[in-house]
């Protein structure tokens, strides 16, 4: 029978509850057991898909085709295990389902009420689709005491006492600030955090304090006393350089160690540490370096393309070169500040994104990386652009664009129904943003002999989609003839899926995200490639 283990957090939000839990992961992993990760959000919107990045951040897409929480990102890359749609929900999920349910007539005429239906159904969500999964992390989103969490809280609580406790583990995670007017670490904030908790219902097994620096021991005797945690269970996480050193911290604390104590279990084998800790001196102490531009709307807002800095990262461990990121808003770029802008620059990277804000200046630093040899990733919507670049300076269709920025425009892209034969534009569908997207894994074979080919060593590859509009197919030839080759397309060999630029050192174009399918422990072989060829970049 599985083990759950709930994650919540206190008195301040963003304290790492999903790197925490994640890092609890690898570790029971590592030790021979296996491990499913969840999350659940307290935001009322069903999915985090329509969502500005500004509200949430990154949207992250499982193979199955979840737009879930980007926590389910770190929970990936830290123990290489595929979150799935069962993994996620939101509050606006489970009262959708209820009310679904109470229309159908399947409360049989009863009154529906957060207690017991809402609490059910998350209760349902906690269990389902587990098999033989050791342990089952659960993290709730939010923190403690607000009224969205609530329903989830009161819901675990109500978990525990059915599955008993011996089954059920209970770790909050807090903030120990130090205040330096006074030279203090102040521990009430925690105290007041377990007492909310306490309050409505629920006991802490362990707690992990989150601070700026080393927790003295008589503070975590404080924090023991009037929390009623054991000592060992007062687990402290300093703020480390990377995130990668967060393993190697939680297993210097012993908080696994403690986990499998409480439920009376040893572990299977010794946990392999090592390869974090030589990623770790790469990223911390190599001295070599490359420059790599990312030109997008959000890059300023540190969650926003949380994975794709990550697989940049995870190439340059590759590579053994640190990767600097230049983040350059599209919004307001020049013309004439594109080469001062790019000056330092070795490799340039347009990511995926929505709209038509900032894409005339996403154009033309293709053009510029184009042109002057830099090598050039573009992800989604980046490749659309490049598309477009092309289209407009090589094949001198000035009109070339995409339907979903100007309806007048040649479409280049376009809804993938809005295409007769003669490459027309008809009536478009996307009158409903949600969930009307390719999403999740699909194929793509790859040209024999081409650059893509070569990169993934095989000809026929999986990746992650998030998508609405699609490259028109009808121009492949005229875009070949000069040099821009659709090297990888859908298994129909309808839908473009990769293109790459001829005499040019280094230029692809993905149509999926494969940011999503890159780990620390196996950087993911676009990256890998691109962050060589921009480290050769003179």
């Amino acid at each position: 029978m599985a083990r759950y283990i709930f994650v919540t957090g206190g008195v301040v939000s963003s304290l790492g509850k999903g790197l925490s839990s994640a890092s609890l992961a690898y570790l029971l992993k590592s030790q021979g057991y296996k491990v499913r990760l969840r999350k659940m959000d307290p935001y009322l919107n069903v999915d985090p898909g329509t969502m500005s990045p500004f509200q949430h951040g990154e949207v992250f897409v499982t193979d199955d085709g979840a737009e879930t929480d980007l926590d389910l990102g770190h929970y990936e890359r830290f123990t290489n295990i595929s979150s799935k749609q069962s993994d996620n929900i939101t509050t606006g999920r489970i009262y959708s389902d209820v009310i679904k349910k109470e229309r159908k007539g399947g409360y049989l005429g009863k009154t529906v009420q957060v207690i017991p239906h809402i609490t059910n159904r998350i209760k349902e969500f906690i269990k389902k689709d587990i098999t033989n999964e050791d342990f089952v992390i659960c993290e709730i989103g939010g923190t403690v005491g607000d009224i969205e969490s609530l329903p989830f809280v009161e819901a675990i609580r109500q978990f525990s006492n059915e599955h008993g406790k011996s089954k059920t583990l209970f770790i909050h995670l807090t903030f120990v600030p130090f205040l330096k007017s006074s030279d203090e670490i102040k521990t009430k904030p925690t105290q007041h955090s377990v007492k909310e908790l306490r309050s409505i219902g629920i006991q802490p097994d362990i707690i992990i304090c989150r601070s700026q620096q080393s927790i003295p021991l008589d503070q975590r005797k404080k924090i023991s006393l009037f929390c009623n945690v054991p000592i060992d269970n007062v687990i402290e996480t300093v703020d480390v350089r990377t995130i990668y050193e967060a393993p190697i911290s939680f297993y210097n604390q012993k908080l696994d160690k403690q986990v499998l104590k409480f439920f009376k279990l040893k572990p299977k084998k010794r946990p392999n540490l090592n390869p974090w800790k030589k990623i770790t001196k790469i990223v911390l102490k190599t001295k070599k370096f490359v420059n790599i531009a990312i030109i997008g709307k959000y890059v300023n807002l540190k969650d926003a393309y949380k994975s794709l800095d990550e697989a940049l990262v995870h190439g340059g461990i590759a590579n053994n070169v640190k990767v600097n990121l230049v983040r350059i808003e599209s919004d307001n770029l020049k013309n004439n500040e594109i080469k001062s802008k790019l000056k330092n620059v070795s490799g340039l990277l347009i990511p995926g994104g929505f709209g038509k804000r900032g894409t005339e200046g996403k154009i033309s630093a293709i053009r510029f990386a184009r042109e002057n040899k830099i090598p050039f990733l573009g992800i989604c919507f980046g490749m659309q652009m490049a598309i477009v670049e092309f289209a407009r300076n090589k094949l001198k269709i000035n009109k070339a664009g995409s339907t979903e920025l100007d309806k007048k425009c040649y479409p280049v892209i376009g809804l993938i129904n809005e295409w007769d034969k003669d490459g027309k534009i008809i009536k478009g569908t996307d009158k409903d943003l949600g969930g009307t997207m390719r999403l999740g894994l699909y194929e793509a074979k790859l040209r024999n002999n081409s650059a893509i080919n070569r990169i993934y060593k095989s000809n026929s590859i999986k990746e992650r989609h998030r998508h609405r509009y699609e490259v028109n197919n009808k121009l492949k030839n005229q875009f070949e003839n000069k040099g821009l080759i659709f090297s990888g397309m859908s298994p129909d060999n309808k839908l473009p899926e990769i293109i790459e630029l001829q005499n040019h050192p280094w230029f692809i174009g993905v149509q999926f995200h494969p940011e999503f399918k890159s780990r620390p422990l196996a950087p993911h072989p676009l990256f890998s490639s691109f962050i060589k060829a921009s480290k050769n970049h003179k």
